[in-house]
């Protein structure tokens, strides 16, 4: 018997029972937790990397990258390829926020854990929304942010060359709206480590803003903190939730294995 409870009192749902992961009311289950809750866990499920896809494909259209539909999540260079830029994962941010579409969804499978650090921590920009005063909804509701990957990198290394800044240049900047107007009639909060200015604003002034909001955002209440172990599937709105990795070692065994499913709701 399928079985489930809350994470936290503002995002997350542990199923647990589960056997068969395409089980029809199990996949039912699933779309609604991500829709309402935000993230979903199943403990010691011990997917295989054609479990992992086909479970993916169930909840969307699986993004396909140089002929890869699975990425190995690590800051081991000698486990991925990405192991220098998977550094400003440790940083809260959304995935896509270069596109007009973001990313819906994302799944991780754990097949090695670090030893000392390397959870993840997941925040609800719904619930930080939902729970602003209305004196700030009104502040924010037609600010613009610009976000860049640039942002985001400088945040792990401030000094780059000239190389390395052009390199991250190749990604678009994108404007969009601060405040996300869902086509469900829900709003969400559009913030993170790639936010880089509001347009408009004085930059110190638009710093300390989206410094504020993204402390706001990532406090306790709003936030579930995962500690990994070998096995467990993890499954994320990345429209609605912000995470980050906690930092562990370079020369790690930590690997988690990644698939995203292909957004349909373009940024307001």
């Amino acid at each position: 018997m399928i079985e489930s409870k809350a994470l936290s009192p503002s995002l997350g749902v542990e199923f647990t029972g589960v056997t068969d992961p395409l089980n029809g009311a199990f996949l039912h289950r699933c779309v609604e937790a991500l829709t309402w809750r935000g993230v979903l866990l199943v403990r010691g499920l011990h997917l295989d990397d054609e479990q992992q896809l086909a479970f993916s494909r169930s909840l969307g259209d699986v993004v396909t990258l140089r002929g890869q539909e699975i990425f190995p999540i690590s800051v081991n260079p000698a486990k991925s390829r990405t192991a220098k830029y998977l550094k400003g994962a440790f940083h809260w941010h959304l995935d896509g926020t270069s596109d007009d579409v973001p990313i819906k969804a994302a799944t991780l499978t754990a097949r090695h854990v670090a030893t000392v650090g390397g959870g993840t921590e997941f925040a609800s920009t719904y619930a930080a929304y939902d729970n602003l005063p209305d004196k700030d909804r009104e502040r924010y509701e037609n600010l613009r942010v610009v976000h860049s990957f640039e942002a985001s990198q400088r945040l792990v290394n401030p000094h780059p060359t000239q190389k390395e800044l052009a390199g991250w240049r190749t990604v678009p900047s994108h404007e969009m709206a601060l405040v996300w107007h869902r086509r469900d009639g829900r709003r969400s909060l559009v913030t993170g480590a790639t936010a880089d200015h509001v347009v408009g604003m004085d930059p110190a002034e638009s710093r300390a803003l989206l410094d504020e909001l993204l402390e706001w955002t990532t406090q306790e209440r709003f936030r579930y903190a995962h500690g990994w172990a070998v096995g467990d599937l993890v499954v994320w709105d990345n429209t609605g939730i912000l995470h980050r990795a906690l930092p562990y070692a370079e020369d790690s065994e930590r690997l988690l294995h990644r698939t995203t499913i292909v957004g349909d709701e373009a940024f307001a």
